[in-house]
């Protein structure tokens, strides 16, 4: 039987009903109400962490043996556009992650020298904001080894990720602050569950960011940079779903 755990901050108000959860992203889109209800907290978790937390605070880890047997594919599970899919089909072999932005020295990094930076490997839960959630195994390197090769400006105070999938023409974007990017279990993985990471989870490279939703953790990365602010990022709000429907800019657990 597939393990789904509930996420408790979702249930915790009787205004929002297990049937509401389970809707997913389309139905919160649809319902500014539950949206108003789903991220009223944030802003004050947000502080409430800041101040009350080790910024290296490590979320939870779990057994091997507590892996859940299904982990499910969330959001995009293929960009499917003609450059993807010719990445794709030669398994990535001269794709290539761009680090630029408020950096000292531009980086350009193939998929076997990501592999070949020391990596981490975590197996932590995956929990959505459609109500369900999955223990899996992530590996690759900190976010924090390549932003420190790359040598972040002192003026940078976000990472933007741009990424492969296209939602009405334009290229996906989720952004995180320095503080989390710094933060010991936020890698980009390209494996999980002890095989390179497949096309449906995010190949070639996924962003994972532990201690926030599923929705901050970007599939098909393949540009990150560091900047001053969030400003000229989409309409201003840091990420796609903040942009379109409102989701929270910061997303903690």
């Amino acid at each position: 039987m597939t393990r789904l755990i509930t996420r408790r901050a979702l249930v915790t108000t009787g205004a929002i009903g297990a049937s509401a959860l389970l809707a997913g992203c389309d139905r919160v889109a649809e319902n500014p109400g539950f949206r108003k209800i789903l991220f009223s907290g944030e802003k004050m978790n947000l502080g409430l962490q800041r101040a009350l937390t080790n910024r290296h605070a490590l979320a939870p880890e779990f057994r091997p043996d507590q892996m859940s047997p299904v982990f499910r594919s969330n959001g995009t599970r293929n960009p499917n556009t003609p450059d993807y899919n010719a990445m794709a089909a030669e398994r990535f072999a001269h794709w290539k992650l761009q680090v630029g932005g408020l950096v000292a020295r531009p980086l350009s990094l193939s998929l076997a020298q990501i592999r070949a930076i020391p990596a981490r490997t975590q197996i932590t839960r995956h929990d959505c904001v459609e109500g369900w959630s999955a223990i899996g195994k992530w590996h690759g390197p900190m976010l924090g080894t390549i932003l420190k090769a790359a040598g972040v400006r002192p003026g940078a105070r976000y990472v933007v990720f741009t990424c492969a999938d296209l939602f009405h023409g334009h290229n996906y974007y989720e952004s995180i602050d320095l503080i989390d990017a710094f933060h010991p279990q936020t890698i980009l993985a390209w494996a999980m569950n002890g095989a390179v990471l497949g096309i449906d989870h995010g190949a070639p490279l996924r962003l994972r960011v532990e201690r926030q939703l599923g929705y901050k953790h970007a599939k098909y990365v393949m540009r990150i940079d560091a900047v001053e602010s969030l400003a000229e990022i989409g309409r201003g709000k840091g990420g796609y779903w903040e942009d379109q429907v409102d989701y929270d800019w910061y997303a903690g657990i």
